[in-house]
């Protein structure tokens, strides 16, 4: 049996983001593999439901509060790229874990992100940032944070920023056995869409990585 999640909000995002949902769903025991049997058929089938008129527009509506949040703090939001992309070309293929995050994101049009559990250092909290809080992102980049972006924090490091993404730290790969997916509302996005996204994430990784579903919570 894995730990649960200790996940909590400081003060701070509290006091700036009072009604803003944050979610979570852990799943532990699974197998990160490239194509497993039956994926791509299950992925097409999504993909043709998330491409239905009324679905997409409600899909690009979100996005596109996802866009003015990312562009008040002077960053350009990755999800409508994202979304043209799968629209014209259909979901990317790269492995269950990270094909689950994008799953996920596309067809509840929200933000998630996908890291290996077990590399995380100590409690997740919810926070708010100060100007120039120093963090290594993807790749190990070099990072800083603008004042008030909310950050994902664990007892020794940013592990993600909203609007800048995650750390290498948290990476996902082959051995990844124990896998959180974590979800951010922003205001203006009701908390059903995170769990309908992280329902979706959780459910393809337990069917086709043998995993099993420790928790799926909105917080």
């Amino acid at each position: 049996m894995i730990a649960k999640v200790a996940f909590s909000k400081s003060s701070r995002y509290l006091e700036r983001y009072p009604e803003v949902s944050f979610g979570l769903a852990l799943i532990s025991g699974c197998r990160n593999l490239e194509h497993p049997p039956g994926f791509k058929a299950y992925k097409k089938k999504r993909l043709r439901k998330m491409r239905k008129r009324e679905t997409l527009a409600e899909i690009t509506d979100r996005i596109r509060t996802y866009e003015a949040f990312f562009e008040s703090f002077g960053f350009e939001c990755p999800l409508p790229k994202h979304l043209k992309r799968t629209v014209d070309s259909g979901f990317p293929s790269y492995n269950l874990l990270v094909d689950a995050h994008f799953m996920a994101e596309m067809c509840a049009g929200i933000l998630v992100a996908v890291a290996d559990y077990d590399r995380f250092d100590g409690a997740l909290m919810l926070d708010t940032a100060t100007a120039g809080e120093l963090f290594q992102g993807m790749g190990n980049r070099n990072m800083e944070t603008v004042a008030g972006e909310i950050v994902l924090r664990d007892e020794r490091d940013i592990v993600c920023v909203l609007c800048q993404g995650a750390d290498e730290k948290t990476r996902v790969g082959p051995d990844t056995r124990n896998v959180l997916f974590y979800a951010y509302a922003v205001p203006g996005i009701d908390g059903k869409y995170l769990k309908e996204g992280l329902d979706i994430a959780a459910d393809t990784v337990a069917d086709f990585g043998d995993g099993t579903v420790e928790a799926v919570e909105i917080l």
